[in-house]
């Protein structure tokens, strides 16, 4: 061969080799793109996935607090409730006092007798001592309050008990 033909000949071999390497490249790249296109379609279903199962698991948690707080705002009402009544009765107990349509009484002991209450029941009342001294409307009403104090540390205290217990569930 001569050195022209030879020349050509080695100038088309190499624009076949470059055409073929460029081909494959063309070929490994538009594979590549596949995968890659497949991986990012893989990638957007589990993140689909984990949404889902976020969104699912957010709505329970919102299901669960909505429904604690509806527990909670009913015994907030029961203890309102109580609270008012307790204090109704209190104000009522406090006007029958001041206006001596009751009077708190103590028992006084005798001390010549062991038994302060009798073995019969007489037909007087529920007194069961003859011995009675009665309170000055003052103390009445300091006791009065007394209790009032008292009976609304232990409704508080049972509603926080019942608080607890609800947010225990």
């Amino acid at each position: 061969m001569n050195p022209v033909g030879l020349k050509a000949w080695a100038v088309g071999m190499l624009a076949l080799v470059l055409i073929a390497v460029v081909g494959t490249w063309t070929v490994q790249d538009w594979r590549y793109g596949m995968k890659l296109a497949e991986q990012a379609g893989l990638h957007q279903a589990d993140l689909a996935a984990i949404s889902s199962a976020a969104a699912a698991q957010a709505r329970v948690e919102q299901d669960k607090r909505l429904s604690l707080e509806q527990r909670l705002s009913a015994s907030e009402q029961t203890h309102h409730k109580e609270l008012t009544n307790a204090q109704r009765d209190q104000d009522r107990l406090r006007d029958r006092l001041a206006t001596a349509d009751v009077r708190l009484s103590v028992l006084l002991e005798d001390p010549t007798s062991c038994n302060a209450v009798p073995a019969t029941t007489g037909a007087v009342g529920v007194v069961h001592g003859a011995r009675r001294a009665q309170l000055d409307p003052a103390h009445a009403q300091r006791i009065v309050a007394i209790t009032d104090a008292g009976d609304r540390g232990l409704i508080a205290l049972k509603a926080c008990q019942a608080y607890v217990r609800e947010l225990n569930k």
